[in-house]
């Protein structure tokens, strides 16, 4: 079972200035922005583990910060302390990751306070903790079930996010690659307790195939956009259709144009943006939603050329139907991906987002190197093709990274201008499978940065 995994950084969550983003699969363990950022401080936070890359958590409150990790001995661990400062407390949950890429850490406070984790979930059971209302990590227990045992007994890719009017949801796939279904539930905060949002599955692969979703992101328009591509089986190479569908409420979908999609969607009915066939260079997780400036939802993704090369393309529905762009002019580049496992990825998309005077900046990372493409707004041609400096690379000048591993990122925006961060070493993924070694813990490091 594949996920875009983590060979480089890329932005899972866009700063707070821009629009709510909630990942279905985490596309890398980091949000590496190519903002101007300078470290202001650098604390040790604990040893941890470094065997394979998994995407670690950061999230802020009014008044704490949180982080969750996985220790040098691969123990779940939540963190916190005050953003006034002063010591963390630690608190050690009782599962630890094996050598699994997948497992990446999801948490979330509630308006009541609590603190949610989901965790170490991999077409497993529920791997869930919730705290009581003082948000204090030391409280955290084992919710041992949210809403139906039945439909918590094989679960990837938890992700929260808050709906319009402000409640807590929770998606994640049912099922595994090739053979699952999206399902999202919500939280009565005031009960603290979870029921399903949907009565059924948002899409429904019919026992043949799964999508691999992005989104959903609220934009501008206070509409909750996604986009998705079906895959037929665990193998990475056969993902195909980009589709995409919007909601005012999480609840009722519908296409671009307006037209009621009817749950669950099936491949025959979806809103298909582009045809791409089953290993035409598209994959799961490089399909993000981004905004141009007038508001209007764009996907980023990448397939083959004609002559077989890979390419970024953006896609912007307009008056006469899907605008596909290709973005990238590259010649000999083909990433020719496959096979199962966690892959140690080579290329990361961003979301279109207006960079003024008529123009959209569309960030890339290809083979380690941020790049930021700048199109038309109107005509979505390509000006201009720059090599930037992203997060990480600033990070690379202060934070040792040792052979064979890279530097891992995950970012989330304080206060005004203030940007905190995670960074750690590990060894980039390895396909799910045990390494013939185990690499010396790293060091994992909270920085406060001013943007």
């Amino acid at each position: 079972m594949n996920k875009i995994a983590f060979s480089t950084l890329v932005l899972a969550l866009l700063l707070a200035a821009g629009p709510v983003f909630a990942q279905t699969a985490a596309t890398s363990p980091g949000a590496s922005p190519s903002v101007a950022a300078e470290v202001q401080s650098t604390e040790a936070i604990d040893r941890v583990w470094s065997g394979h890359s998994v995407r670690f958590a950061l999230i802020t409150t009014d008044k704490t910060i949180y982080i969750g990790y996985y220790d040098a001995n691969r123990q779940l661990t939540i963190a916190s302390r005050l953003k006034a400062g002063g010591g963390w407390v630690y608190q050690k949950l009782d599962t630890w990751n094996d050598w699994d890429s997948h497992n990446y850490i999801a948490l979330a406070a509630d308006s009541a306070g609590r603190i949610h984790v989901t965790a170490n979930m991999h077409a497993s059971p529920l791997t869930a903790f919730v705290s009581d209302a003082s948000g204090d990590v030391r409280t955290l227990k084992r919710v041992p079930m949210l809403v139906e045992e039945a439909a918590e007994r094989s679960m990837t890719y938890p992700v929260y996010l808050h709906d319009r009017e402000g409640r807590l949801i929770l998606k994640y796939r049912d099922g595994r690659s090739g053979n699952g279904n999206e399902v999202y539930d919500v939280l009565d905060a005031a009960k603290g307790t979870w029921s399903h949002l949907l009565t059924t599955p948002l899409t429904d692969g019919e026992g043949h195939r799964n999508a691999y979703f992005m989104g959903p992101v609220l934009g501008p328009d206070k509409q909750f956009h996604i986009a998705w591509v079906w895959r037929e089986s665990p193998m990475a190479e056969t993902n195909h259709d980009l589709s995409y569908a919007q909601s005012p409420d999480l609840v009722h979908w519908f296409r671009s144009d307006g037209t009621p999609l009817e749950l669950p969607i099936r491949l025959s009915k979806a809103e298909i943006v582009d045809p791409v066939p089953v290993k035409g260079g598209m994959i799961n997780n490089n399909t993000v939603l981004g905004f141009d400036d007038r508001g209007q939802p764009m996907i980023t993704y990448h397939k083959f050329d004609a002559a077989g090369n890979t390419q970024i393309y953006v896609a912007r529905h307009e008056a006469k139907g899907w605008h596909i762009a290709q973005v990238s002019h590259w010649t000999n580049y083909r990433w020719d991906f496959g096979g199962g496992g966690s892959l140690n990825a080579e290329l990361f998309v961003s979301g279109a987002e207006p960079a003024g005077k008529g123009l959209l900046r569309v960030p890339v990372i290809r083979l380690g190197q941020s790049i930021d493409f700048i199109v038309r707004s109107d005509t979505l041609e390509t000006v201009a093709e720059k090599p930037v400096v992203s997060l990480a690379d600033r990070l690379k000048a202060t934070v040792k990274v040792p052979d064979g591993m890279q530097l891992n990122v995950v970012d989330a925006a304080g206060d005004g201008d203030t940007l905190y961060a995670l960074a750690w070493a590990a060894r980039p993924p390895h396909r799910d499978q045990p390494s013939p070694d185990i690499p010396d813990p790293t060091t994992l490091l909270f920085i406060t940065l001013k943007k």
